[in-house]
């Protein structure tokens, strides 16, 4: 029988505070509890897979006849951003955050920067990617600069006009930054930003968006599975996240849509191993700009989705559907990530239906039971397999 995983992140999509929330700045976030009770959200199909059913879960209405098994996963990394995050679930835990520069980036480094591309940076501050460019964009397009932003993450993200700055070159000079920042200066992701538009407001960010990742520090649950002879393929920013490491098939996506159309075409198609995809929309367009009818109506869109996918699950296919973080949409004390506990829901044929597995430590749950079920050792990975107490 063809074993096939499809793991889909819900990129942002959080249950509730983790007990070390204020830590982080994040007491009392919730994502989920932000958009269950708004009109737009209508997710029949995560509730009958236990979404609400979870520990600790007091947004919706319980189902009385789950048909997955369900968990919430409490992160044992320090961080709340996407690498750390993907990391974990890919079974490394990482114990010290990845650096970032509430203050901006050191001046050295920014010299160098422009040294290197040839071209001056404007900004060098934590700021909102829609903002910045309201206040920044005619500048640069004026002085043919680059905006350099961070924000609470570990990213050092670049903006340009696509019709100044080509998208090609912009990818270049984020491949400079990949390249200057490591040891101390080792952010988790340089993120190659373009817009269009002419004034600051008509700017907007395009889809050619582009993540250049720190890689993982020693090999992930795609490694594994590659080297096991595995199909590893990779939809929405995976290959990115993870540098292309350990995958065997990279799938660009444009948003949630295009990404669900092609987690829906996967299924029809033969391989053996894991279909990893990230949907980031959630996280990018509504969590981040803090539009709670906007994340609403993106839950309702994949649990439409699920309507569609579930019936045509093959007899060797599991579907696990998660996410990395928390990005509350109604949290307004900053526009960004929340540390939060995330989802993990398990359906298949093969899977006892009701299962309540509690609360689990460690993300890395996931990466030890996609490998047991896909029969490949994970002794090297964190966290702790729950296939037994799924399968029937």
């Amino acid at each position: 029988m063809e074993k096939r995983v499809f793991l889909i992140v819900l990129d942002s999509f959080g249950i509730g505070a983790e007990p070390d929330a204020a830590a982080f700045g994040d007491e009392g976030t919730n994502t989920l509890g932000a958009i269950a009770g708004h009109p737009n959200f209508n997710c029949p199909n995560l509730k009958k897979l236990g979404l609400f059913n979870i520990d600790g879960v007091t947004a919706g209405e319980k189902t009385d006849a789950p048909a997955g098994a369900f968990a919430r996963l409490q992160e044992q990394s320090m961080g709340k951003d996407t690498t750390i995050g993907h990391w974990e679930i890919a079974g490394v835990v990482s114990p010290n955050p990845l650096p970032t520069f509430p203050n901006g980036f050191p001046e050295e480094l920014i010299q160098e920067f422009e040294a290197k591309t040839g071209h001056k940076v404007l900004c060098n501050l934590p700021y909102s990617g829609t903002e910045v460019l309201k206040d920044y964009g005619e500048q640069a397009m004026k002085e043919n600069a680059l905006i350099v932003y961070t924000s609470a993450d570990s990213v050092f993200q670049v903006a340009a006009n696509e019709e100044l700055v080509p998208v090609h070159e912009l990818y270049r000079y984020c491949e400079i930054a990949r390249e200057m920042l490591k040891g101390e200066y080792g952010m988790g992701r340089v993120i190659a930003r373009p817009f269009l538009g002419h004034t600051a407001d008509t700017f907007y960010r395009t889809t050619n968006r582009h993540d250049l990742s720190l890689k993982p520090p020693r090999a992930t649950m795609l490694d594994l599975l590659k080297e096991a002879g595995r199909d590893v393929i990779a939809v929405g920013k995976i290959f990115d996240i993870f540098d292309g490491q350990g995958v065997t098939e990279k799938i660009k996506t444009t948003g949630n849509t295009n990404g669900i159309a092609f987690t829906k075409a996967l299924q029809t198609r033969d391989f053996e191993g894991l279909a990893f995809v990230n949907l980031v929309d959630f996280d990018m367009l509504y969590g981040h700009r803090r539009d709670v009818p906007g994340y609403a109506a993106a839950a309702t869109e994949f649990d439409r989705f699920l309507a569609d996918f579930i019936p045509g699950m093959r007899e060797g296919d599991l579907l696990m559907i998660t996410a990395d973080h928390g990005c509350d949409p109604s949290y307004t004390k900053t526009t960004d990530h929340t540390r939060e506990y995330v989802p993990y829901l398990v359906c298949g044929k093969g899977v006892k239906p009701g299962v309540d597995l509690g609360t689990r430590l460690c993300f890395g749950t996931i990466a030890q039971t996609v490998c047991e079920y896909l029969g490949v050792d994970a002794s090297s990975l964190d966290g702790h397999s729950v296939l037994q107490e799924i399968l029937k």
